[in-house]
């Protein structure tokens, strides 16, 4: 049963490239400079997080999410900081346990670490790995990481990185540690591992409808008790845009983000978007784009039949307008969020 007096509504950008409102698009400088902005307004707004992608390529701005969340702590009050994901695979734990150590310092604790392996390959040569240790590299790290998490002198060794001997690692938190979640694609070795290292789960669902991820959120619940460590609930993120008006919020939807799945696929192989799969998932699977009305009903659905504690609205995919992702941003927290704890509350969820 979701508890509605606990749920968290968060937004996630992935760093993509604002564009102007003639079409052209803007530097990655402004960009980074606009997203900041975003995080003051959803600040203001109320709502509870907000995570910033790391990318390494030229249609993303933000390569050092750490950075831009600092900028954004500096802006805001309450809102918690999270990276949507770091990937944890090609960096060095002891740096981004000391950056984001340093970033819950500078917001008073609302630091929030999102570590995944990278659905992106780009930093891997970047950073000097090779891709055929992309699962090694992911545990090896992780099980480092999970060590620096207690604040507490560390003595370790593998086979990607110097060991540490009796080594601290500094600053440390005022709270004793870093809230950490675990980004989690959809396989249940990832789903065992997060419950065994105790960590909070992020499902990423940019593709096909949220009910075939119920046995992925039950398969934690089960390995997390089997195993003794603590059960939290479960969030979610995906891709969605909302507009005042049905046809506006399709019509700028489906522009943007099949603009940036065709460009991603071509990298990977994928054919271009049809108009009948955006469709698709727009009624029935992961891009919650409509009215606030339809987005709400939707994600309460979703909430509903999975049995979350948060949902992360992906917002910005493509090269949206400033007026675009502000009135987004403003809709969903004013209109969507507290729409969908109604729909919740009086249990008038469409099944």
């Amino acid at each position: 049963m979701v508890d509605v007096d606990k749920l968290e509504f968060g937004i996630e950008t992935f760093g993509d490239i604002v564009a102007n409102e003639d079409g052209s698009l803007k530097t990655a400088a402004e960009s980074i400079r606009q997203i900041v902005h975003e995080g003051e307004i959803a600040d203001q707004y109320g709502l509870d997080v907000i995570g910033v992608g790391e990318h390494h390529r030229p249609d993303y701005s933000v390569s050092s999410p750490e950075t831009v969340l600092a900028a954004i702590a500096s802006v805001t009050k309450k809102i918690k900081l999270a990276t949507a994901v770091t990937v944890l695979s090609s960096d060095d734990p002891v740096r981004v346990y000391e950056r984001f150590a340093t970033l819950d310092a500078l917001s008073r604790g609302r630091a929030q670490v999102m570590l995944g392996r990278g659905s992106f390959t780009e930093s891997f040569p970047l950073f000097g790995y090779d891709l055929t240790d992309y699962d090694d590299l992911f545990n090896e790290k992780l099980a480092l990481y999970d060590e620096l998490r207690t604040e507490k002198p560390v003595t370790w060794s593998g086979k990607f990185r110097a060991s540490l001997k009796d080594q601290d690692v500094y600053p440390k938190t005022e709270s004793g540690q870093l809230e950490t979640y675990i980004g989690i694609g959809g396989s249940p070795e990832s789903i065992i591992r997060a419950a065994r290292f105790g960590y909070k789960v992020i499902i990423a669902i940019i593709g096909g409808q949220a009910d075939r991820f119920k046995p992925y959120v039950d398969l934690y619940h089960a390995a997390a008790e089997k195993l003794g460590m603590p059960e939290y609930p479960v969030a979610v993120h995906s891709h969605g845009f909302i507009a005042d008006s049905q046809e506006e919020a399709v019509d700028v939807a489906f522009k943007n983000i099949k603009a940036n799945f065709d460009r991603i696929g071509l990298t990977r192989g994928w054919a271009p978007m049809s108009r009948e799969q955006f469709d698709s998932e727009t009624e029935v699977g992961s891009f919650y784009v409509g009215d606030p009305e339809k987005v709400a009903q939707r994600i309460a659905r979703t909430i509903d039949l999975l049995d979350l504690g948060r949902f992360d609205l992906v917002y910005g995919a493509g090269n949206q307008t400033v007026a675009q992702r502000e009135h987004m941003i403003e809709l969903y927290a004013t209109k969507v969020v507290p729409r969908v704890k109604e729909i919740l509350s009086s249990k008038a969820v469409t099944k």
